[in-house]
């Protein structure tokens, strides 16, 4: 509404949509029960395809057009993206598919149901909640607590450090780098694709970490959405620990829909290419988008192909008799192939990916610095992120910094993030990336 009020008439017309479509859906008998259901759907991907796909699929159909040469007809619509449009249909549409397949029984209270939709702390990037886990918590009352509280402002502290002194001082250089893939090399463009992996995670699970520790200090408890994916061995398990919301919301509701890998193997392998494709697509109306979530599908079924071949490439190699060598690999090399996804993700077009990676595969030049603090400050961000989460991942498993058994210890290491975010944060009012989605 900050942008055009009138845009909250679209959620205004999903609520009321989905709300009905719930009790109809519940109270439905036979066939009715899935007209309801794809009433409701249609209604929600209607939505999101005339404000966010419209006017690339428009645009795609002009240039298919000019191919042939013929002038597109249509119209481009002048509109602004809602901010968070995809999380809230994605959650609206958790709840009606959850009704329908009984897993979930209808709300009878609109405020509540709106609620559901609205809860502010997710509702522009996530989590993205199931109605099982979220609507019930607004029936209950919450007193206050203390620990909860101080627990939920620590979180919220880590998510904003991660977004304002990592993620958005690592956004300078990539920028920078990216804006301008003519006039960099490739030893450059190596660099900022792995500044922009790290700024991309702290940019998005910081947002994750705010919206769940300010959900936790009103005393609700939103799922985890990021699990330290950048030490996952193989890409099926960085889908694991990435986004979970929406890995989880695509195999419950497509993949599984699809047939998952119950059917034949051909299909299986087009299954999971079919949701990542679904997947690139949701996160923008863009082919760097789409092939970025052709890529991921890629290594998926690669993996799964090459599992036989690997194993005995492992043995042979004598890596089997190292595990922890072997583990570390694993994680490095799952980490290379995710930076070159991201190269589709973050360059401007797909022309700009293309040159990019043709200057990485030659990889010359001498390294652009640009302001050598502001590099000290990027990798030494992503050197103490990666000792937090060493210590999460291998010793322990609170989603908060600096848990430890001394209490004076614990205090002074919070305060001394509250100085950090003084000192070096950015605050150009960037705005998160997933916003745009």
């Amino acid at each position: 509404m900050a942008f055009v009020p009138i845009y909250i008439l679209i959620l205004g017309f999903t609520i009321v949509i989905d709300y009905f479509a719930g009790r109809y859906i519940e109270s439905a008998e036979g066939k009715r029960r899935k007209l309801f259901l794809i009433f409701s759907l249609i209604a929600n991907i209607g939505v999101l395809a005339v404000f966010k796909y419209y006017n690339f699929i428009n645009h795609n159909f002009s240039f298919l057009m000019h191919g042939f040469g013929f002038t597109n007809p249509i119209p481009y619509l002048s509109i602004l993206l809602p901010i968070g449009l995809s999380f809230h249909t994605f959650q609206a549409m958790s709840y009606t598919i959850e009704v329908y397949r009984g897993r979930q029984k209808a709300e009878r209270h609109f405020g509540i149901y709106s609620l559901y939709v609205m809860f502010y702390p997710q509702l522009v990037a996530g989590p993205i909640e199931r109605p099982q886990n979220l609507l019930h918590q607004f029936r209950e009352k919450y007193d206050f607590e203390y620990d909860r509280v101080v627990e939920g402002l620590k979180q919220m502290l880590w998510g904003f450090f991660k977004k304002l002194v990592i993620a958005d001082r690592l956004a300078i250089y990539v920028n920078a780098v990216y804006n301008n893939p003519e006039q960099h090399n490739g030893t450059t463009f190596v660099l900022a694709t792995i500044f922009f992996a790290f700024q991309i995670y702290c940019d998005f699970s910081g947002y994750s970490d705010i919206a769940i520790g300010a959900a936790k200090v009103m005393g609700f408890k939103l799922m985890t959405n990021f699990n330290r994916p950048y030490f996952a061995r193989n890409i099926s398990e960085f889908w694991k620990r990435w986004h979970i919301s929406l890995s989880t919301w695509f195999k419950d509701y497509l993949y599984i829909s699809l047939g998952g890998n119950k059917v034949s193997i051909p299909r299986w392998y087009c299954n999971l290419l079919l949701v990542f494709l679904v997947s690139g697509l949701w996160h923008g109306a863009n082919w760097t988008y789409i092939i970025w979530g052709a890529l991921n599908g890629f290594y998926l079924v690669l993996a799964i192909i090459t599992q036989g071949l690997r194993n005995k490439f492992t043995i042979l190699t004598g890596i089997e008799k190292l595990p922890k060598l072997n583990h570390i690999l694993q994680i490095l090399i799952t980490f290379m192939l995710s930076c070159f996804a991201w190269i589709f993700f973050r360059a401007n077009n797909v022309t700009d990916a293309l040159l990019i990676i043709k200057k990485i595969f030659l990889l010359s030049g001498t390294l652009y610095i640009g302001d050598f603090q502001q590099l000290l400050y990027c990798i030494a961000g992503i050197i103490f992120l990666i000792i937090i989460e060493l210590r999460h991942e291998y010793f322990g498993h609170s989603i908060l910094p600096f848990k430890t058994n001394y209490w004076l210890k614990e205090q002074m290491a919070y305060a001394l993030l509250i100085v950090l975010i003084l000192l070096i944060g950015v605050f150009d009012g960037g705005q998160f990336i997933y916003f745009q989605f």
